[in-house]
């Protein structure tokens, strides 16, 4: 597995990494398995895979739970992500709110310790920021944490450049996650590559969550697969006409993977990997072949002629939620 450095920690991951969230919530539940998550979680250590992703919110805490029980005899071989801020209100609705107040983080980050059972966070994101709470109040609490012990370096998800700006001004961000793939490209718009390129100028990780366009662009989903519990089932981008045109994104990525004897899923992480030596990736997986799959991406470089394809493809038909 090629490295890439986690912000400016000093700390070296995976160029790939593994996002666990699909393993508790969201995702064809049904097939949730523990054991098996449990094997693949490993089996992603074995192959080179450092930086793994949850959040309290995942399945009302059962994905870090799950993940502190994977990783208990191997913490040392673990950079280990977790969130706060949004509160699960109904695990069955999915209903919930949003709350930065540092009170509330306090109460957050000691119940994802113990439900992780580790003594310190690598990498402690804000999950969503509360317009209702300051975000200076917020991460200058945060910053509190890592004064303490409790979390080593801080991280924002689906931030703007001017939040990151901000809170880059109290206390290193060292990681900002927000979703990037070839059919969701926001990250790279902007005055000066937009949030991956703030990223690269002060030296923060970017990482993008769903890289294969939460397996759309896999080649391998048809409309009407989803249960009803997939979150994908009511999903714009996932309505049989937006599939229908969408196809036409997985066709050219299938062009190149056909060309450089890689499959779909593959190339897609490969184009994600070469927005920037900043950029981690974490597709997500609970299958032993597939997570076999996106590490080997790490090894797949993309020419020119690839990357110019890729990046005429025509903007994905759906709002991203």
């Amino acid at each position: 597995m090629r490295l890439r450095k986690l912000g400016n920690t000093g700390l070296e991951i995976g160029a790939v990494g593994l996002g666990c969230m699909g393993m508790s919530w969201l995702y064809q539940e049904s097939a949730r398995d523990d054991e098996r998550s449990v094997r693949v979680i490993n089996e992603a250590l074995d192959l080179g895979v450092n930086l793994l992703d949850t959040a309290d919110l995942y399945g009302a805490g059962h994905n870090e739970t799950l993940v502190g029980r994977a990783i208990a005899a191997r913490r040392d071989e673990v950079v280990l992500a977790t969130k706060f801020g949004i509160v699960l209100d109904d695990l069955d609705a999915r209903s919930a709110h949003r709350d930065n107040s540092p009170a509330y983080m306090r109460r957050a980050v000691e119940a994802s310790l113990r439900r992780l059972d580790v003594d310190v966070i690598d990498l402690y994101y804000v999950h969503r920021i509360d317009p209702a709470v300051p975000l200076a109040e917020t991460w200058g609490a945060m910053a509190e944490l890592v004064a303490e012990g409790k979390v080593r370096f801080l991280g924002l998800s689906e931030a703007t450049v001017e939040q990151a700006v901000e809170a880059h001004g109290i206390h290193p961000v060292t990681a900002v996650q927000s979703e990037l793939s070839l059919w969701t490209r926001d990250p790279l718009e902007g005055p000066s590559g937009g949030m991956v390129g703030w990223c690269d100028s002060v030296g923060a990780s970017f990482v993008p969550f769903a890289p294969l366009g939460r397996g759309f662009l896999t080649g391998t989903l048809h409309a009407g697969q989803f249960e009803e519990s997939d979150f994908r089932a009511g999903h714009p981008r996932f309505h049989r006409a937006a599939m229908e045109a969408n196809q036409r994104i997985v066709d050219v990525i299938r062009e190149v993977a056909d060309r450089r004897s890689a499959t779909p899923a593959q190339v897609a992480i490969a184009w994600t990997l070469a927005q920037g030596e900043r950029v981690v990736p974490i597709p997500g997986t609970k299958n032993s072949r597939y997570l076999r799959e996106n590490v080997a991406a790490a090894d797949l470089v993309l020419t020119e002629q690839d990357l110019a394809e890729l990046g005429s493809l025509p903007a994905a038909l759906g709002s991203r939620y």
